[in-house]
C-alpha cells in the first residue's frame, strides 16, 4: 500500500462514521500530541518496549498526522521533503556528523 491509496481509505473510514466534523486542525493537532504521549509511555519504565504496542501507537500518530495534512490540503511527502532540505542546511554533514547538538551550538 502506498500513500495514494491510504489517504482515500482513511477519508472513507472517517466519512462512514461522520467524524470529519470533529477533525479540525486544532483537534487533530491535539490528537497527535496525545498519541505521541502514548507512544512515549511505551518506553516509560523500560527501553525495551513491546514492538506491537509501539507500532500501534506509532500508527495512531501517523494516522492523525496524515489526517491533519489532508485537512490542511498539503502533501505530507512534499512537506517532509521540503523540511529535510531546510534541515540539511542547518545541519551540514561536516559540522553535525556524530553530534547531537542543536544547529546553533555546532562549532565552525
Amino acid at each position: 500500500m502506498d500513500l495514494s491509496s491510504l489517504l482515500p481509505e482513511l477519508r472513507a473510514f472517517m466519512a462512514e462514521r461522520d467524524w470529519g466534523k470533529f477533525h479540525t486542525p486544532e483537534n487533530l493537532s491535539k490528537s497527535i500530541a496525545i498519541e505521541a504521549g502514548e507512544l512515549l509511555e511505551c518506553f516509560q519504565w523500560d527501553s525495551e518496549a513491546k514492538p506491537e504496542r509501539v507500532q500501534d501507537e506509532l500508527a495512531d500518530v501517523l494516522t492523525y498526522a496524515l489526517l491533519l495534512s489532508d485537512r490542511l490540503g498539503v502533501d505530507p511527502l512534499e512537506i517532509v521533503s521540503k523540511k529535510l532540505q531546510v534541515t540539511k542546511e542547518k545541519y551540514p554533514v561536516e559540522k553535525a556528523r556524530g553530534s547531537s547538538r542543536k544547529y546553533d551550538e555546532l562549532q565552525d
